[in-house]
């Protein structure tokens, strides 16, 4: 497929929604894409394009592909007060109100601009259904990427049904505390999956949250349009989940861990192009080159998640009282208003054995091999990369699908121990010590080994990964 002309090539218009957690899975799967031949149009918001220009190799970074192309539409918000930090519920209502006429403009020009080859085919974030809408004018496929786990799918399926049945919202307040989310639920698979093991937005008491009802017209229903849904896993990963929503989506393709799969080839010259939206600070992995193997706690809490100061403080002196060594990863935003300031006495008591910066490549530093244990948010992100790099957890979930996939690495892939919802220092000592040197964080590590090697089996020449993204290429992609 290479050796296509570029009247001829395949035509890939990949839409990420706008936001760091499904702006790399994206980019990671629309080089695939080329390196199989495509034409890659890639669809940032005016905003993010910018931020990726602000922290790339310079403006003109991005414009030296003419097969590898980006492009910009506006997602109808104004500038964020907060640099970098936009709202993620009002991102997901802009975006499907407003953006469908300049994403089909857009389309309109590509398919008249001399020299570019028409498009033959829609990748869009599931969130960003919307597309379908002109996928279907152009008749050609459309396919929605589940940025997020197949358990979290099948957890946001959930909400219609448990609306209908009056499960959610939730009558009052005192439904958060009083053991009503402990409900255990009737879904299979999964082991006694409770209420609050649900994707985070049934936890409401407005009858007319937002979020809840954009899970289900955009994730249940729109779904349903597309030509066929793509998740970032693995077969043998999540097979029971992903038999039971065989029956609930349209043809599914498991195609992760994407890393991975692009670890199998050459980017040459794509492996300049980044998809941060912060800066990253490289001097972390000298760091890490100066410590012993498995010798190092891995802090990360996401893109999106917020700190209150108390919590800030607490995971702090957690970390410092655990005699562990922590590279942190303390974006600008990471706490809430403007206490961000750490204790002097914990900046002095860790100053030997702790690194703090922005950002980070996150892929380089779990499979650094000082790394031994990852403190995380679990995004599906996270969750997987730790996955494709044999590092086992401690969760502790902010909201969304974070919720489900701690459930599942703490309960069903034996990789993952959470911290209550309720942040204290002694219990993140206690776990951050013992998955560092306990017995239970050796058998997670084993765990977590024995699945890095079925993840590395799933993107070989003859695994399950790699051969759906040969099928959903030739099968969906390509008619």
């Amino acid at each position: 497929m290479e050796s296509f002309s570029v009247s001829i090539k395949p035509h890939a218009v990949c839409i990420p929604f706008p936001a760091q957690g499904h702006l790399n899975p994206m980019m990671k799967l629309a080089k695939l894409l080329h390196f199989k031949g495509f034409h890659i149009t890639f669809v940032n918001t005016e905003f993010n394009h910018g931020r990726l220009l602000k922290y790339s190799r310079g403006a003109a970074a991005l414009d030296s592909f003419p097969d590898f192309q980006f492009e910009t539409i506006p997602d109808g918000l104004p500038p964020p007060q907060i640099e970098g930090q936009q709202d993620v519920p009002a991102l997901c209502e802009s975006t499907s109100k407003n953006c469908l006429v300049p994403f089909r403009n857009l389309l309109d020009r590509l398919n008249s601009t001399e020299g570019c080859p028409p498009i033959s085919c829609i990748v869009s974030d599931g969130i960003m259904s919307f597309t379908l809408d002109a996928a279907k004018e152009l008749g050609i496929p459309e396919v929605l990427f589940m940025t997020w786990s197949a358990c979290g799918s099948l957890g946001y399926m959930l909400y219609k049904p448990l609306i209908d049945r009056g499960l959610t919202p939730l009558k009052d307040e005192s439904y958060l505390t009083n053991g009503y989310l402990d409900t255990v639920i009737d879904w299979t698979p999964g082991k006694n999956i409770r209420l609050r093991d649900l994707p985070s937005f049934i936890q409401t008491t407005n009858q007319d949250d937002f979020l809840l009802k954009f899970v289900v017209s955009v994730l249940i229903e729109r779904v349903q349009r597309a030509s066929a849904v793509i998740f970032n896993t693995f077969h043998e990963f999540e097979h029971d989940v992903i038999s039971v929503l065989t029956s609930m989506l349209p043809p599914i393709y498991t195609i992760g861990p994407l890393q991975l799969q692009l670890n199998q080839i050459l980017q040459t010259h794509l492996r300049s192009i980044n998809s941060n939206l912060w800066k990253e600070e490289p001097e972390c992995l000298q760091w890490l080159d100066s410590k012993e193997p498995k010798s190092v706690v891995y802090v990360n809490f996401g893109s999106v998640t917020v700190l209150t100061a108390e919590q800030l403080v607490e995971f702090a002196w957690g970390l410092a009282n655990s005699k562990q060594s922590f590279l942190w990863i303390t974006r600008p935003d990471l706490v809430r208003g403007d206490s961000s300031i750490l204790p002097p006495e914990f900046l002095e008591e860790t100053k030997e054995r702790s690194l703090m910066v922005n950002w980070c490549s996150q892929e380089e530093v779990l499979n650094h091999p000082a790394i031994g244990g990852f403190l995380t948010h679990s995004g599906w992100n996270s969750t997987i990369e730790s996955v494709g790099c044999g590092v086992p957890m401690v969760c502790w979930p902010f909201f969304a699908d974070q919720l489900t996939n701690c459930r599942y690495a703490c309960t069903e892939w034996g990789i993952g121990m959470e911290i209550d919802g309720n942040v204290r220092r002694d219990e993140v000592e206690k776990l951050v010590r013992e998955l560092m040197e306990g017995n239970k964080g050796k058998e997670m590590r084993k765990n977590a080994q024995e699945w890095k090697g079925k993840a590395e089996k799933a993107v070989s020449p003859e695994g399950s990964s790699f051969l759906n993204l040969e099928k959903l290429i030739k099968e969906v992609l390509l008619t």
